[in-house]
């Protein structure tokens, strides 16, 4: 029961930190706060899995601000008492807005700083001879200060976090976190975090942790049936745009969503197949700088928009990893290059309310998808993951019904019960948008939007006040069209709509349908107007004289 748990209040945290969690609207801890926050308060290392979406940030966050706060009553001397490990800018991004939440009232004791890539190594100096108590960082920019002499851990450093632990080596910082174990003193408290156990999390144990505790707290990876419903659908590369348009576009599908591809080049294909449609969708393209990608985060977050394209990036570590036919690795290991690798969207990314998952291409590795699904059905919040599966990932498909049903009987993952025949009308339609969305039109696209950060970047305002010839060239370069919109696609036709589906959807824009109604009221139509008003004109029933003037 509820009432036999552990709460906040009997932790012996202090009293400013109470008030912060309050604030957060935290009644009580989860399972993985409950468990690992006094470990962690009586000095443990701690080793804990937990599915995503389950509280792991905050418990290691609040131990590690308690810890600070207890010191700070006996060691006046300001310096670095706690780093923590992230392998991602995102992620890096809202651990420090974590922090900054729960030290709201204790701000001037516990200072946090993000170094996880918002600006240049010498841009950041300063904020670190100011010597936080946390820092947050990527493997390799934390090691970039260390080499640069603006950060010394190895003589105050007391706690060592590393946030989704599983992920550290396959991002490619492996290198950098075995030179940064160097600067390191021989004795602190170290937190792994993770949402699985794999072969990485082991090797990280072994070279991080002295005797950990070991929190394995949720043999399910996802929440049951009651939360999350998981969704498939055998499907083509051809009936995969006709579901995404039927969908959407019929709002069969409610609320916020994440699409994930497989590639950024699929990204754009997909957003400008909709935009055929006047279905407005934003890409989370890894190319761009990370302050874009949390703003695109933060709107969707605050309901600008209710769809993001979006790839989880996992196969750039492994690219003979990906479930792709063959002849096709060559081309995607060249556009690898081009994107940043402290990147991920379906790992360390704060969505909000997120009501759907739609798998568009199904994910190359069962890890993968856990951690796409894992974006809906966060907290006690309900969610929805539909995965279009192709003849070759019948494999993987079964590999991931296998892990996520476990002991059960009964599958996960169940059959999506569509009429395909019901929606053949539309097919002509997407033929018809698919012939506009070629690669070149995919290649402008992309131009488009870095062309369009180059203007908005902050960084290159004085550059471009030096240079104003540049901005000109980039203001005045063509107009990109990527692809032709077609005005007929719009809307649908009623006859288009299958029967079952007519009740719940208005065929008509919202411009069409007020013009119709006030066309009723007033008892005129288009093609009443000539019977009704031109063929008796009211002209003709009045008479006048030249001497009166008044009607006979």
């Amino acid at each position: 029961m509820a009432t036999d748990r552990l709460q906040f209040h009997e932790m012996g945290l202090d009293d400013r930190l109470l008030k912060a969690v309050a604030d957060l609207g935290w009644s009580q801890p989860t399972l993985i706060q409950e468990k690992a926050i006094p470990l962690a308060l009586e000095g443990k290392d701690l080793l804990a899995r937990a599915r995503t979406g389950s509280g792991k940030t905050a418990a290691y966050a609040v131990p590690v601000i308690q810890r600070i706060l207890a010191s700070k009553q006996t060691v006046r001397e300001q310096d670095v008492r706690a780093l923590i490990l992230v392998p991602t800018k995102e992620l890096g991004h809202q651990v420090q807005a974590m922090m900054r939440e729960l030290t709201a009232y204790c701000s001037r004791d516990v200072r946090v700083a993000d170094v996880s890539g918002r600006a240049d190594v010498s841009a950041q100096r300063p904020i670190l001879m100011e010597k936080p108590d946390v820092v947050v960082g990527t493997p390799s920019r934390v090691l970039a200060h260390i080499n640069a002499q603006n950060l010394v851990l190895h003589a105050s450093l007391e706690m060592l976090v590393v946030d989704e632990a599983d992920l550290l080596f396959s991002f490619g910082f492996e290198a950098d976190l075995k030179n940064l174990l160097c600067h390191l003193p021989k004795i602190y408290q170290s937190f792994l975090m993770s949402a699985t156990f794999s072969e990485d999390v082991q090797t990280l144990k072994e070279l991080l942790l002295h005797n950990p505790v070991t929190l394995k707290l949720q043999g399910c990876l996802l929440p049951d049936a009651s939360q999350l419903q998981q969704y498939t659908i055998k499907c083509e590369e051809e009936d995969k745009f006709l579901l995404i348009y039927t969908l959407l576009k019929l709002r069969l599908v409610q609320g916020k969503s994440l699409i994930f591809v497989s590639e950024v080049s699929r990204c754009y294909r997909l957003k400008l197949f909709l935009e055929q449609f006047s279905i407005p969708a934003c890409v989370l393209n890894s190319e761009l700088p990370v302050q874009s990608r949390c703003h695109i985060i933060t709107q969707f977050n605050q309901g600008f928009y209710d769809y993001i394209i979006a790839t989880d990036e996992r196969s750039l570590a492994d690219p003979a990893a990906t479930q792709r036919p063959a002849g096709k690795g060559k081309k995607k290991k060249k556009a690898g290059n081009l994107q940043d690798k402290e990147y991920g969207v379906s790992r360390g990314v704060d969505f909000q309310n997120v009501a759907n998952v739609i798998n568009f291409d199904f994910p190359a590795t069962v890890e993968s998808y856990i951690h796409r699904v894992g974006r809906t059905a966060r907290a006690d919040n309900p969610g929805t993951a539909l995965s279009f599966i192709s003849h070759f990932q019948l494999a993987l498909l079964k590999e991931v019904e296998e892990v996520l049903t476990g002991d059960n009987a009964e599958s996960a993952l169940k059959p999506y019960q569509f009429k395909m025949e019901a929606i053949e009308g539309f097919r002509y339609r997407c033929r018809d948008a698919m012939r506009s969305v070629t690669k070149q039109a995919v290649r402008e696209a992309r131009l488009k939007e870095i062309k369009q950060e180059l203007l908005n970047s902050e960084k290159l305002k004085t550059y471009f006040e030096d240079n104003p010839r540049d901005l000109q060239l980039l203001r005045h370069d063509k107009d990109l069209h990527p692809a032709i919109i077609k005005a007929h696609l719009k809307n649908i036709p009623d006859y288009l709509i299958p029967e079952a589906l007519r009740g719940l959807v208005n065929p008509l824009s919202d411009r069409m349908r007020r013009r119709r109604e006030k066309s009723k009221v007033h008892g005129v139509t288009k093609r009443n107007f000539k019977k009704n008003v031109q063929g008796k004109n009211p002209l003709r029933s009045f008479r006048y004289t030249k001497r009166k003037g008044t009607q006979k």
